[in-house]
């Protein structure tokens, strides 16, 4: 999105004999594996159980996990079902939970990281007569995942919806196939596993009134392979009111969400909802994907899709399972999507370090569309985009790297991308704010690719900052010029004007608002235009922090063509302020605005004082 986009004690039982020994699955360890490396990985660790006493009315029993692969086991998870009457009272090395008499073992913090060729064992003491059946490891079949001579089964069809009340749902899908036959299908709600049928219909109860709810199904067949997860049906029950969403005269109060947060800076979506952020915005936009090879890619899989969030960080209050089709960030903002019906979500593709890749997706518009399609709406998360965002900074101009594709490229790349998304997805763009004469607005046909797009996102932001490590300071997102501006056209006024007049509607246009300030040290003059020795000390990076912290750390002691700056010590910061924030909302109303973005959530208050700011300005 800028120039700050890359950052990025325990008893034992000797055992005395092994009576009875049985071969577990082996893991499927990553859940959106392909079925191919599922199986590799699956047949390389097993788990082997031995009764190793038995004095009548109880018995102790071992199981032994041993990874004969070639790559580490980060965890492990055995599964078994014990006949009626048969129990685990105590066990060690493990935590061993049950429903009913399906028995689940998982590893302890300290055990569950197996090296090639390790073994770990784990024992247990038991009543009745300790008969283990229906094994599993990490949820693949017995033998590994897949049974010689025995296929998965098939993708079931897309479940259909009917009978929605206010509190459930009946669900119909056409059956999946199988060469020894399916024994039954997993319902999944919103990616959790919520029932298990030998037909092909459910009735989910308990639901909420006027929520938003995502279902898929899954086969199992007699050796209990599971198949690929079928295509999902979105639900909104009735009732608990409305929620549309934005209206056509509404404005867009729109924040991104970047998927790297969810590292060192530990703001989760969960945060979206603590803070209230999530009820005072119209859209998200999700950052980001990258663009390899003329195509729409993964930007980081396991923050995406594949990390477990404990119920702790979890919107819901639920902790993910092992086995869940989905997990990672996009699976917690369809939590948020469910608790706000009306809130839209983009995957932006792009950014700053990853813009680069649009000059070859420029060749071919089609193809390059067909990926990002393919990729925004793949079953297993489709219900949780409502579009699609690109930020290709610069087209045929200069950014971290240099374009030459040509003014039209930007609009044949929307063209497409509106073509193959059709008029019910949204789809935007992330733009240069440079206004100055000749500067990057010159460069592309902005006007032209705005006629297959829902807005642009402006990046009033970044004018200037602690690159020119001597100054002058100057504020780094001024909303008009002032007197020594070191760059003329650097402010969202002009940029505007400048879009404008090319022929962009002004319902198009997003004004941008950044939450972060950018600072210069040696610095002795309050006013702007003072002399520095270099950027300022900052939390990730230097010359940049967050509002959350520069609040306190450096207060606003003065403005400037709209926004703020402080004088703290012998550092210059400029930043915006809830005061300067909704005078530039009223400013974007006044020049008939569609509404406003930031860049990005995380750097605001814990309490979304910057959020309410934008919510309260833009009513």
């Amino acid at each position: 999105m800028s120039s700050t986009d890359a950052p990025r004690h325990r008893l034992r039982h000797r055992a005395t004999a092994a009576l009875a020994t049985l071969v577990l699955p082996a893991a499927a360890l990553v859940g959106l594996a392909t079925p191919s490396h599922a199986a590799a990985e699956a047949t390389a660790v097993t788990a082997t159980y031995a009764k190793t006493q038995d004095w009548g009315n109880g018995f102790e029993g071992k199981w032994t996990i041993k990874n004969s692969g070639t790559t580490s086991v980060s965890s492990w998870n055995v599964e078994w079902d014990f006949p009626s009457g048969t129990k685990v009272t105590s066990a060690w090395d493990a935590t061993v939970t049950n429903s009913a008499d399906h028995w689940t073992a998982k590893n302890l913090s300290w055990n569950g990281t197996l090296a090639p060729g390790a073994s770990v064992s784990f024992g247990f003491n038991g009543s009745g007569s300790g008969a283990p059946t229906g094994c599993k490891l990490n949820g693949a079949s017995c033998d590994g995942g897949d049974v010689p001579g025995d296929a998965a089964p098939s993708k079931p069809g897309t479940p259909t919806a009917s009978g929605i009340t206010d509190t459930s749902v009946k669900l119909n899908w056409s059956a999946a196939t199988d060469d020894k036959g399916v024994k039954n299908y997993d319902v999944l709600r919103d990616g959790a596993k919520v029932g298990t049928v030998t037909g092909t219909s459910y009735t989910d109860t308990g639901l909420s009134a006027g929520t938003d709810y995502s279902y898929t199904v899954q086969a199992r067949d007699t050796a209990d392979q599971t198949g690929p997860v079928s295509g999902s049906v979105k639900v909104h029950t009735t009732g608990g009111g409305t929620d549309p969403g934005p209206g056509p005269g509404d404005k867009v109060k729109l924040g991104y969400f970047t998927d790297w947060g969810v590292y060192g800076r530990q703001y989760y979506p969960k945060n979206l909802e603590t803070s209230g952020s999530a009820a005072k915005v119209t859209h998200i936009n999700y950052a980001f994907g990258n663009v390899q090879g003329g195509k729409c890619t993964m930007g980081d899989a396991y923050a995406d899709t594949d990390m477990a969030y404990t119920a702790g960080n979890s919107v819901s209050g639920q902790a993910d399972t092992w086995d869940q089709p989905l997990r990672g960030a996009f699976n917690q903002l369809r939590q948020l999507k469910a608790k706000h019906p009306g809130l839209k979500i983009l995957w932006s593709f792009g950014g700053w370090t990853w813009s680069g890749g649009f000059t070859e997706a420029a060749k071919n518009p089609a193809a390059f569309a067909d990926s990002c399609y393919k990729l925004v709406e793949d079953p297993r998360w489709a219900d949780v985009f409502d579009g699609i965002d690109i930020d290709w900074e610069y087209p045929n101009a200069c950014g971290l790297t240099c374009d030459t594709s040509g003014p039209a490229a930007l609009k044949g790349l929307t063209s497409a991308l509106r073509t193959k998304f059709g008029a019910s997805n949204l789809v935007t763009a992330a733009i240069t704010a440079d206004g100055s004469a000749g500067g990057k607005i010159e460069k592309a046909d902005y006007a032209g690719a705005a006629q297959s797009l829902d807005w642009y996102n402006v990046m009033t932001y970044d004018f200037f900052g602690a690159w020119d490590a001597k100054g002058p300071t100057a504020p780094h997102s001024p909303l008009t010029s002032y007197s020594g501006i070191p760059q003329q056209g650097f402010t969202s006024a002009d940029a505007i004007a400048k879009l404008k007049a090319q022929g962009v509607p002004a319902s198009k246009l997003l004004l941008g608002i950044g939450f972060y300030g950018r600072g210069w040290t040696g610095v002795t003059q309050k006013e702007p235009g003072g002399t520095a020795t270099g950027p300022a000390a900052g939390t990730y990076e230097q010359g940049i922090e967050d509002y959350k912290v520069l609040k306190t750390k450096c207060p606003s002691n003065g403005t400037v063509a709209g926004t703020a700056y402080a004088h703290c010590g012998s550092d210059w910061w400029s930043y915006d302020t809830p005061a300067t924030i909704n005078s530039k909302m009223s400013w974007a109303k006044s020049q008939g605005l569609g509404g406003s973005f930031f860049w990005e959530f995380s750097g605001d208050t814990s309490n979304g004082e910057l959020v309410s700011a934008i919510d309260s300005g833009l009513k």
